[in-house]
């Protein structure tokens, strides 16, 4: 069975009967078998990829066809086609502070932590560009500076993270020690230690946070964070809501201009 084009409610024809078939012996019943994606067929789909832990958009596609068993199992863009597509030039035009040969030093390691989590495609893609844009202006990962978010009036730098138990600080130095560093901007003690321990860094990280700078371990980070919330990321852009996606990152709104902004360029220059 074909794989292309994607079938989608308002489609029709053998292959939607297909599917249809393999809804209804998967137990996800998607009204009468004929060929006709309608109303039913697309709450079969949207049930079953919720049941399998796939994107929940209606649209049956090369992911959805395989847990169906209507297909195999797609394969993700090599590291080296992605290359290809997203070069220092082209990625350049999203960020206008940053030079080339800034983002030729440290696009490679991004690409390369991207592929190795699984997020080869454009949406995440585009979306770790994007946060890349917000946290950091340029393309380069950075340590959090001093300000009024995170440092009292009359405390020392960073004195406002010193007890915050939600990041698991235990109180000074952890404030500093713990701050914001990175693509991503990782903050707190309790981050450093669970997300060291999934790139595969074990307790190293937390005992030296400033790695939260290096080219490699930033952009691991970056992708370690976004795989977590890959489903919910790609469905907050497919509902065009980049203001929920900022969110799901940042926890907040800040840098959403510049996250917006960069996102829809990216989709004008990469899949449009």
């Amino acid at each position: 069975m074909a794989t292309s084009p994607l079938l989608r409610k308002g489609d029709g024809g053998m292959r939607v009967r297909r599917v249809q078939q393999a809804l209804a012996e998967a137990g996800f019943n998607p009204g009468k078998v004929d060929g006709d994606f309608g109303t039913h067929t697309d709450s079969a789909v949207r049930n079953f990829q919720a049941s399998e832990k796939l994107l929940v958009d209606g649209i049956v596609g090369p992911r959805t066809l395989a847990k169906l068993g209507l297909t195999k199992e797609p394969k993700q863009p090599s590291l080296a086609s992605l290359k290809r597509t997203y070069t220092t030039t082209r990625v350049a035009k999203l960020f206008p502070a940053s030079s080339k040969a800034g983002i030729k030093k440290h696009l490679g390691n991004v690409l390369k932590a991207l592929h190795d989590e699984g997020l080869s495609d454009d949406l995440m893609v585009l979306m770790a560009l994007a946060t890349i844009r917000a946290e950091t202006t340029a393309f380069v990962p950075i340590p959090e500076g001093k300000s009024k978010y995170n440092s009292s009036p009359r405390g020392h730098a960073f004195d406002r993270y010193d007890k915050r138990k939600d990041l698991g600080n235990k109180g000074e130095p952890d404030g500093e020690r713990y701050r914001g560093r990175g693509f991503v901007q990782l903050t707190g003690r309790a981050n450093y230690r669970s997300i060291g321990k999934r790139i595969g860094l074990g307790s190293d990280l937390e005992k030296n946070p400033d790695l939260g700078c290096d080219s490699k371990v930033a952009a691991q980070i970056l992708a370690s964070f976004l795989s977590s919330k890959e489903r919910q990321i790609k469905e907050a852009l497919l509902d065009d809501d980049l203001k929920a996606a900022r969110r799901l990152v940042n926890g907040g709104s800040h840098g959403l201009t510049s996250f917006s902004t960069t996102f829809k360029k990216g989709v004008k220059e990469f899949i449009r």
